[in-house]
């Protein structure tokens, strides 16, 4: 199981949590320091240490570099944990010339996601479908996304977050139609409002977030998703074990299709 965000916060509970089940796991992580310290931890609760891989998804280059260290070192992938995220401040382009919390939120994860098809589709049996797995957000109701121009420059950070939320539903929403003949099932979730490192640089969110409960909490229907057979419905949107409701806009099938193909251009990826 590959656990991408996995160094703090939600990725490195669940990650923790499934080691303990005694699932195998891989962590992915942008902090060499916190990535160690994670997988201590994961050592300590599964009796086994897990692999690590540092990829800054505000780069390209790097993720493509760690997506092919992945399928070379690894022949099957049963579950893809796409957690990494981030609110970021408003900033400049990323290095490739794309908005930064809509490219680490969602285009990097895509472009890992292509990188890895192989390994899942091998991991995949009639029995056990291999799983994808993408922590989206209530924000998706907020979401500005231009479905033709994903990378396009976002000026207010929470609208930004927002339009990559919207992103990841769209995305699990035309996986599930593309990859469900190859015993694949995508879903994703809300987490709820969590306690951890997520949006320390807005300074109302870091204040409210004390109220919050904890990562473990957060990771709960990650875990739940990456391991129960009732969790296997393909393009399925959950949060506390259970099915829950996105907006029009996040589930519209025209709209998925016409996200995929821009993402695709976005990457660098064909067909």
């Amino acid at each position: 199981m590959v656990v991408t965000g996995a160094s703090s916060g939600i990725g490195r509970a669940a990650a923790v949590a499934l080691a303990r089940g005694g699932d195998r796991v891989i962590l992915l992580g942008r902090d060499p320091k916190r990535l160690a310290s994670a997988a201590v931890e994961v050592r300590e609760a599964g009796g086994h240490t897990p692999p690590t891989y540092r990829a800054d998804f505000a780069v390209l280059d790097e993720v493509r570099a760690t997506g092919a260290r992945l399928a070379a070192e690894h022949e099957q992938i049963h579950v893809l944990a796409n957690n990494a995220g981030l609110l970021a401040p408003v900033r400049p382009r990323t290095t490739d010339g794309l908005d930064p919390t809509v490219q680490i939120n969602h285009l990097a994860s895509f472009l890992l996601t292509h990188l890895l098809l192989d390994r899942l589709r091998a991991a995949a049996t009639p029995t056990s479908p291999a799983r994808i797995i993408t922590t989206s957000s209530v924000a998706e109701a907020w979401g500005t996304l231009d479905a033709d121009r994903p990378g396009r420059r976002q000026h207010l950070r929470w609208l930004a977050y927002g339009a990559s939320k919207q992103a990841n539903i769209l995305f699990t929403v035309e996986a599930a139609r593309r990859w469900a003949s190859y015993g694949i099932v995508p879903t994703c979730y809300f987490p709820g409002l969590i306690r951890s490192g997520f949006g320390t640089t807005s300074p109302a969110f870091s204040v409210a977030r004390l109220l919050f409960p904890g990562p473990a909490e957060g990771a709960d229907t990650l875990t739940w998703l990456a391991t129960d057979p009732a969790a296997l419905v393909p393009g399925g949107y959950f949060a506390w074990r259970a099915p829950f409701r996105a907006t029009p806009r996040s589930t519209s099938p025209t709209r998925a299709a016409r996200l995929w193909q821009s993402s695709l251009a976005a990457v660098g990826l064909t067909g």
